[in-house]
């Protein structure tokens, strides 16, 4: 499984999403810190749920993080988040 679909599959599973895009924007950073030769280190993340209504936006920051949990969080350089509820 690549980690574009562990992000997904963790999300997924997690928050029931009415929206998520998960896109590995690595080969756009080729040349800059973090960059690994075949991508998978760089992602953005578009996130809808109900469960994000009720949160700030630094909880919803933390709840993604949690759901995707430290061993996936250690092997992504880059997160980009824009969750909303």
């Amino acid at each position: 499984m690549t980690v574009t679909e562990e992000i997904r599959a963790r999300l997924t599973a997690v928050f029931a999403p009415a929206e998520l895009e998960v896109v590995d924007d690595s080969e756009r950073h080729r040349g800059h810190a973090g960059y690994r030769e075949g991508g998978e280190s760089h992602f953005r993340v578009t996130i809808r749920a109900p469960a994000f209504a009720a949160m700030g936006r630094v909880e919803r920051h933390r709840a993604v993080h949690a759901a995707l949990g430290p061993d996936l969080v250690g092997r992504i350089h880059a997160l980009s988040l824009d969750i909303g509820g």
